[in-house]
């Protein structure tokens, strides 16, 4: 039997540019779904099922930092790869919170587009279905990955993927000390300084969060990465 080709699913509005990566990623050996506005995009992924999403920020009807949260609604797992003339470091820091697992700058060339589509699909496990990572205490939280959910006192946060990832990551090393170098290539299957700069910006949240229980803490160390202090029961 021949092999299952990988579905790809772009929202682009520039149908020029749109139909070239189209017609590049089809002769690469995938399987390509054009839309050119947000609302069909929707559309199209209640519809369907994808193995990775192409998403233009500047979607007319429906932008894409709106479509991607609900692309995550339904697969929270699918990979995103946000495509945009936006270089802006708040965009970029959106991108990823919405859980991007990486972002292409317009002009950009078709081959370096492909190298970070494999890289992506390299990262994502053959298994898609959905981990069963159990509820684990964290202190005095709960901490719920499969829901998104931190929870203390009766009171519950939704928190989202990537800051899920992050919290599962610094718990599962809890009281030991975490790479950071380890830890990005980990869960951005890289290490550069613009990623460094994104996961301290998720840290200084997630130390937020916790802030209810006065003994969990995220200790800095100097030139090398973190302790997540959590007291042993």
């Amino acid at each position: 039997m021949p092999e299952q080709k990988l579905k790809i699913f772009l929202a682009e509005d520039d149908l020029n540019l749109g139909m070239l990566l189209v017609d590049y990623l089809e002769s690469e050996g995938f399987a390509v779904k054009l839309c050119k506005d947000g609302e069909v995009a929707l559309k199209a992924i209640q519809n369907n099922e994808f193995d990775l999403c192409l998403l233009d920020v500047m979607l007319p009807k429906l932008d894409g930092f709106s479509l991607a949260k609900e692309i995550k609604k339904k697969d929270k797992k699918i990979p995103l790869i946000f495509i945009t003339a936006k270089s802006l470091r708040d965009d970029k820091l959106k991108g990823y919170d919405l859980g991007a697992d990486d972002y292409i700058t317009k002009p950009f060339d078709e081959e370096e587009l492909l190298w970070k589509i494999k890289a992506v699909i390299r990262r994502v496990p053959e298994n898609k279905t959905e981990t069963n990572i159990e509820i684990v205490s964290i202190g005095k939280y709960i901490f719920d990955y499969n829901k998104q959910s931190l929870s203390i006192g009766g009171k519950t946060k939704r928190i989202t993927a990537r800051e899920c990832d992050i919290l599962n990551y610094i718990s599962a090393h809890r009281n030991t000390k975490i790479k950071r170098e380890e830890m990005l290539k980990e869960l951005w299957g890289e290490n550069d300084y613009f990623l460094g700069r994104s996961l301290d910006v998720f840290i200084t949240k997630i130390r937020k969060y916790l802030k209810e229980d006065s003994n969990l803490t995220i200790e800095n160390i100097f030139g090398v990465g973190f302790i997540f202090n959590v007291p042993e029961k």
